[in-house]
C-alpha cells in the first residue's frame, strides 16, 4: 500500500490550501525544520504545516491532500517518543488553535474537547466541578487529548483509571476520503456505534468475523498491549466497538477533531507508600501484587535515575527515600487521610521489601513524583553520561513476568554494551528506558537495528507488547512481525485499507512500515569545526551534542508554575519557534544544513532566537539540560565576530563601560535618557524602545561611598578580620542602586561579618555575554578571576548583590575561562542569603521577626536557574513572613525588554504571573525583587516598587 506519488511544490501546496480556506499554512524553512521531529529520534521534514482554526480547515486540508496525493500526519504537542507525529507531507498541528474545552457536564460526568486541548487545561476545567480525567501521562502539562487518543496514553495512575481507550465516550473523526464519522464507545453504558459510513462498518464487521480466532488469541492479552491496532474491540463479545478500536491507531485510520471523555471523581484522600528494594528486579517480581491491594499507581525507579537527579540538581532535589537501590512509589486511595494512610501501611506490610516509608506530606510526595514525571528528560543521559535516545522506549510484559523480563533485558543491554536509566509503570508491567547507543558511529544504524530486533524478540517471548503506551510509530512498526504472525499483519493491512485506501494518513507507521533505522535524526547533524567560545564541558566540548540534548519532551511548552521559569516567550506568543524546543530544533537544523542552510548567520536561526530572553530558565527547568541562553550567546558571537553588530550591542552590551563614563556627569546622562524630547531621539538611536524608562544614574556610586567608609581593602587586609566577606560590586548596584549595596553592608555587619570591597573595579561581563561579545566577556572575566582568586584562596566568600551578575560568576566564568582560578572563584561565590544562613547556623545572627508581613516574591530568573532560590526561601521562612513565590520571568530580562522590537512580548511575559500578583496584592504587601531588571519592570508597568532582600532585612 503506497500513497499516490505527488510532485506538488510548496508553492502549489500552499496556494491550494488557501483556495480551500486554510488560513494558516506554512512552508518556510524554520517551520519545516521544527516540525521535522517530535520527541523521538526520527527526522522527516514535511512539505507544509497547517494550523487549523476550526474543523472545516482540517476537512479542507484533507481535501487538498486527496487532490494532490500528499500524505497527512496529525500532531498535538509533538511529545510522541516513537516518531508517531512526523511525516513527509502535511503536518496538521491541532494544538495551536483547537484547544478549547467545549463543555463540561456534571450530570453525565463527561467533557467535550477539541483534539488540541492540553490535558492540564481539561483537568483544570474538570476540577472546577470536583472531577478529573483519569489518564495522566507524565507530559500532562503539555500533551493534548488528541495525541493521547492517537497512542492510547495511560500514565502513572492507569492501575486506577485505565487507559485513554477506557475513558473515551465518543469521537468526531474525518477520514482521508472525506467522510465525517461519529463514534460512540461502550464506556458510558450504551451500545457502541459508528455512523457516517455504513460500508466501512460492514467491511470491518466482515473482517472481524473472518478472523475471529486470530483476534481472540492475539489481542487483549494484558492491559498494556497497545502495539498494532486494538482489534479485540471488533469481536462480537466486545460489542464490535469500532470507537475503542480507533484509539491507539496513531492517526493512520482517521483524524480526530473532537472527543467526549469520561470524567471521574478523585478519591477523598490518597497516601504514598515508598518501598525500597535491593535491585530493580526485586521490585519487578512483586509489582503485580499491588493492584490487589487497591493501588492506583505503582511506579518503579532505581538508583541510576536518582543519582542523575542528585548530580544535575544537587542532593536537595532528592527527598528522603527508604534504604535500597530501587524503589516503587505506590499511591493508594482512602475515604479520608487516615484510611489512605492505613492502606499505605497495609501495602508496606503485605509486599516483601527491604525498607519502606509512608509519605503523608504532600510536598514530599510531589518531590518524589517530580523525579518520576521528569523521567523522559532525565534519562536522556545514561549512567556513563552519554546521550541516550528514545526508540526502544516503552515495552510492556504481563506484570507477573516483569522481574524476569528486567533481568533478561539488562543482560541483553550488557551484551550490546548499552546502558540506560530504567523506570516505569511497574504495576502494569511497562518499562521506560532510553539507550545510549552511539548513533555517531560508522555502523550505528546497523547496530541499532540489531539491538531493537533482539529486544523485540525478547518481549515477544514473554508474551509482551513492543509498546506499552507510546504507540509503535516509526520506532517499532517495522518490528511488529516479531510480535504478530503473518495473518495478523495482513489483517492490519486490511483494516488500514478499509479506512484509508490511498494510504494518505501517517504512512510508514503500523502498516507498510519504514525500517526502524531509516531517517534517524542525530547522524544527520554535522559537528561544529570552528573554535567555540564556551566549553560545553558536559557535552565533551561538542556544540552539536549540546543542542541535541533536546529530545523534544516539550516541558518548555507547559504553563508556568510557582517553581518554574521556562519558557516565558512561548507562553506569551504560543509559537513553537519561541519555545526552548523550537529554538533547539532550529539549531539542530542549522547543523544538519538541509532546511536551514546559512549556518550561524541563517535568518531562521536568528528568528527563533530573537525572543529568547536569555533567562536561563531552561538550564534548570529543562529535564534534558538545555541551556538556550548559552547557545544564543554562542550564536551571536559566531555570527557577528569581526562584523558590524546591532545598535543595542554597542549601547546595552557595553553598559558597564558607558555607565562609568556617565557617572562622571550623572545629571547630563539622566537628561539625555529621561527628558521626553531627547528620549525620543537618543533611545531609538541606541536600539532602545522609547517607551522604556531608563534608570537614573546615582549622584554617588556605591564604590565611592565604600571608599569614604573605608571599606576598600585587599584580601590580605580582610583576612585579618573576623568573618570577612568580599562584595562583588556590579555595575547595576554601583551606578543605579547604591542603596542596595549600603543595605548589604548593614545586614552583613549585623550578622557578624566584615564586608569589604576589593580595590579593583571588576565586571562579570554579563552584558557582553547576553549580546554575544564573548571575546570581550572572556577578557573581562579573566581579569575578575585573577583578582578574586586570592580572595577565595584565603577562604573568603565573594558575595554578589545582583543575582544576574552573581550567576555569571558561578556559571559563565568557568564555562568561558578554562583555568583553575576561574573554577576556584566560581566555587567561592555566594548569595547574601547563603551567607546569612551560615551566620544563623553558627549562632552569629537571628533573622528579624517579620510576622504579619505579606510578601510577593519575584525571584530573578538567573537566581532560580543557577543558584536556586531555596536559601532565600528558607531564610524568609525563618522571619515568619507570609511569602507567595512567583514563577516565570518578569519579562525585562536584562537587555531583552529594553531593545526595540521586544516591548510587547516583554509586557505579555509580565502579564503571565508578575503583574496579576502585584494587582491582587494589598498596598502593604512587600514586592520582593532582588534583580535590577525585575525592579525596573515593576516600576515601568505598575505603581509599585520592588524591594531587595537586604533592604527588607535592614528595615529600609
Amino acid at each position: 500500500m503506497t500513497a499516490t506519488p505527488t510532485t506538488a511544490t510548496p508553492t502549489v501546496l500552499t496556494e491550494a490550501l488557501r483556495r480551500e480556506g486554510v488560513t494558516d499554512a506554512r512552508t518556510d524553512a524554520l517551520t519545516i525544520g521544527m516540525y521535522a521531529t517530535d520527541a523521538g529520534i526520527y527526522r522527516v521534514p514535511p512539505r507544509a504545516v497547517v494550523f487549523p482554526r476550526h474543523t472545516d480547515e482540517i476537512a479542507a486540508t484533507l481535501s487538498v491532500a486527496r487532490e494532490l496525493g500528499v500524505p497527512v500526519t496529525t500532531r498535538g504537542a509533538g511529545t510522541s517518543c516513537a516518531g508517531n507525529a512526523v511525516g513527509p507531507g502535511i503536518v496538521i498541528d491541532t494544538a495551536r488553535h483547537l484547544g478549547r474545552v467545549l463543555d463540561v457536564d456534571r450530570d453525565s460526568a463527561t467533557a467535550l474537547v477539541e483534539a488540541g486541548t492540553v490535558h492540564a487545561t481539561l483537568q483544570a476545567r474538570a476540577r472546577e466541578i470536583g472531577l478529573r480525567f483519569g489518564p495522566d501521562p507524565s507530559s500532562h502539562s503539555r500533551c493534548t487529548v488528541g495525541g493521547m487518543i492517537g497512542n492510547n496514553a495511560c500514565g502513572n495512575r492507569a492501575l486506577g483509571y485505565g487507559r485513554t481507550s477506557d475513558n473515551i465516550v465518543g469521537m468526531e473523526l474525518l477520514t482521508a476520503a472525506g467522510a465525517t464519522l461519529s463514534a460512540t464507545t461502550g464506556v458510558a453504558g450504551g451500545p457502541p456505534s459508528l455512523t457516517g459510513d455504513d460500508a466501512l462498518v460492514a467491511r470491518l464487521t466482515q473482517l472481524a468475523d473472518d478472523h475471529l480466532g486470530t483476534i481472540r488469541t492475539q489481542f487483549g492479552r494484558f492491559g498494556r498491549q497497545v502495539s498494532g491496532y486494538a482489534l479485540e474491540h471488533l469481536a462480537p463479545e466486545r460489542g464490535r466497538d469500532i470507537g475503542r478500536m480507533l484509539v491507539g491507531s496513531e492517526g493512520t485510520l482517521a483524524v480526530v477533531t473532537q472527543a467526549r471523555v469520561r470524567l471521574v471523581t478523585d478519591p477523598a484522600a490518597t497516601c504514598l507508600a515508598v518501598l525500597g528494594f535491593p535491585d530493580i528486579y526485586a521490585a519487578g517480581d512483586v509489582a503485580h501484587q499491588l493492584k490487589g491491594l487497591g493501588a492506583v499507581a505503582a511506579e518503579g525507579i532505581d538508583s541510576r535515575i536518582v543519582d542523575i537527579v542528585r548530580r544535575r540538581r544537587g542532593p536537595q532535589a532528592v527527598p528522603d527515600l527508604p534504604r535500597g537501590a530501587a524503589w516503587m512509589l505506590v499511591e493508594v486511595p482512602g475515604e479520608d487521610p487516615a484510611a489512605a494512610q492505613a492502606a499505605a501501611e497495609r501495602v508496606c506490610h503485605e509486599i516483601p521489601h527491604t525498607d519502606s516509608l509512608v509519605v503523608t506530606d504532600p510536598g514530599h510526595a510531589r518531590s518524589l513524583w517530580k523525579i518520576r514525571e521528569d523521567g523522559a528528560g532525565l534519562s536522556s543521559r545514561s549512567p556513563r553520561d552519554r546521550p541516550a535516545h528514545a526508540g526502544w522506549e516503552d515495552a510492556a510484559v504481563p506484570p507477573e513476568r516483569l522481574g524476569d523480563y528486567l533481568r533478561d533485558f539488562d543482560a541483553l543491554l550488557d551484551a550490546h554494551d548499552v546502558q540506560g536509566l530504567p523506570y516505569g509503570h511497574f504495576g502494569d508491567g511497562c518499562l521506560h528506558i532510553r539507550l545510549d547507543v552511539d548513533l555517531d558511529a560508522p555502523d550505528a544504524t546497523d547496530r541499532y537495528r540489531r539491538l531493537v530486533e533482539e529486544a523485540a524478540d525478547l518481549v515477544a517471548s514473554y508474551g509482551g507488547s513492543l509498546s506499552g503506551e507510546h504507540g509503535d510509530g516509526r520506532a517499532r512498526s517495522a518490528l511488529l512481525p516479531r510480535m504478530y504472525d503473518a495473518e495478523t499483519m495482513a489483517l492490519f493491512g486490511a483494516v488500514k485499507h478499509a479506512f484509508d485506501p490511498t494510504n494518505l494518513l501517517n504512512p510508514g507507521v503500523l502498516v507498510d512500515a519504514a525500517p526502524v533505522e531509516a531517517d534517524i535524526r542525530i547522524p544527520a547533524a554535522h559537528k561544529v569545526t570552528v573554535p567555540l567560545a564556551f566549553g560545553y564541558a558536559g557535552d565533551d566540548g561538542d556544540f552539536s551534542q549540546a543542542v541535541h540534548r533536546c529530545t523534544g519532551v516539550g516541558k518548555c511548552r507547559a504553563a508556568g508554575t510557582s517553581s518554574t521559569v521556562m519558557c516565558p516567550s512561548y507562553l506569551a506568543t504560543g509559537e513553537e519557534k519561541d519555545s526552548t524546543r523550537g529554538r533547539a530544533r532550529a539549531l539542530q537544523e542549522m547543523l544538519n544544513g538541509t532546511t536551514i542552510t546559512d549556518g550561524w548567520r541563517s535568518p531562521e536561526v536568528h528568528d527563533a532566537l530573537d525572543l529568547c530572553l536569555s533567562c536561563k530558565g531552561c538550564a534548570s527547568d529543562c529535564p534534558t539540560g538545555i541551556d538556550m541562553a548559552t547557545y544564543k550567546s554562542e550564536t551571536l558571537h559566531q555570527t557577528y565576530k569581526g562584523r558590524i553588530r546591532p545598535r543595542s550591542h554597542y549601547s546595552l552590551g557595553r553598559l558597564p563601560q558607558l555607565a562609568r563614563v556617565a557617572s562622571k556627569l550623572p545629571r547630563v546622562a539622566n537628561a539625555l535618557t529621561s527628558l521626553p524630547g531627547l528620549k525620543r531621539v537618543t533611545l531609538p538611536a541606541a536600539g532602545v524602545d522609547p517607551r522604556r524608562s531608563i534608570p537614573t544614574f546615582a549622584r554617588q556610586t556605591f564604590r565611592s561611598w565604600a571608599a569614604d567608609e573605608g571599606l576598600v581593602a585587599s584580601a590580605a587586609q580582610a583576612a585579618a578580620t573576623d568573618h570577612p566577606v568580599a562584595l562583588f560590586v556590579d555595575s547595576f548596584t554601583d551606578h543605579f542602586s547604591p542603596q542596595v549595596g549600603r543595605a548589604t553592608v548593614a545586614v552583613l555587619r549585623e550578622a557578624g561579618c566584615a564586608p569589604f570591597v576589593p580595590a579593583e573595579a571588576l565586571c562579570c561581563g554579563l552584558t557582553f555575554i547576553s549580546t554575544g561579545q564573548l571575546d570581550a566577556a572572556k577578557k573581562t572575566l579573566t581579569e575578575a578571576a585573577h583578582v578574586l582568586a586570592p580572595v577565595v584562596a584565603a577562604g573568603i566568600p565573594v558575595v554578589g548583590m545582583e543575582p544576574s551578575c552573581t550567576a555569571a560568576l558561578r556559571h559563565d566564568l568557568p564555562a568561558l575561562v578554562d583555568s583553575g582560578a576561574a573554577r576556584q572563584v566560581a566555587g567561592g561565590v555566594r548569595t547574601v542569603a547563603e551567607v546569612l544562613t551560615s551566620a544563623i547556623d553558627e549562632g552569629r545572627w537571628v533573622a528579624p521577626d517579620l510576622t504579619g508581613t505579606e510578601i510577593v516574591a519575584q525571584p530573578h530568573c538567573h537566581h532560580h536557574a543557577v543558584m536556586s532560590w531555596s536559601a532565600d526561601e528558607a531564610l524568609l521562612a525563618r522571619t515568619g513572613a507570609t511569602v507567595t513565590r512567583l514563577g516565570g520571568c518578569c519579562g525585562l530580562a536584562g537587555n531583552f525588554g529594553v531593545e526595540l522590537g521586544h516591548y510587547e512580548v516583554s509586557v505579555k511575559v509580565a502579564e503571565q504571573q508578575l503583574l496579576p500578583a502585584i494587582e491582587a496584592a494589598g498596598r502593604e504587601t512587600v514586592v520582593l525583587a532582588d534583580g535590577f531588571s525585575c525592579q525596573t519592570q515593576i516600576a515601568d508597568l505598575s505603581e509599585r516598587t520592588g524591594v531587595h532582600l537586604v533592604e527588607l532585612l535592614a528595615g529600609r
